[in-house]
């Protein structure tokens, strides 16, 4: 009954490319009866244009682990590391990224 113990494995590859990752420092969450969509976006300074970089879509069962997985390794992160602190932004998102206008 070797089998037995393997029937919950699953082999998850990670190939070089999608193992480099993505930055993305502005995330947009919209939902429907059946499903949540996740867009990860890179916003740059001084560039009125953003494209969105990577979207993934989730069922709303896994869009609960997903949240509940997130909030527990941000307390385990937390406990380490300390507090990580935001701040609280008036509507949209800062175009300046809270540092001073550029000018020319």
């Amino acid at each position: 009954m070797e089998n037995e113990n393997n029937d919950n494995q699953i082999n998850i590859e990670l190939s070089e490319e999608v193992a480099e990752g993505i930055f993305s420092n502005l995330a947009i969450i919209t939902h429907s009866n059946t499903e949540f969509v996740l867009d990860f976006i890179r916003v740059m300074p001084g560039v009125p244009k953003a494209k969105v970089k990577s979207r993934i879509i989730l069922t709303p069962e896994h869009a609960k682990r997903l949240m509940i997985a997130m909030q527990d390794n941000i307390e385990k992160f937390e406990a380490i590391n300390g507090r990580i602190k935001t701040q609280e932004e008036p509507s949209g998102f800062p175009m300046n990224f809270g540092g001073p206008t550029a000018q020319a």
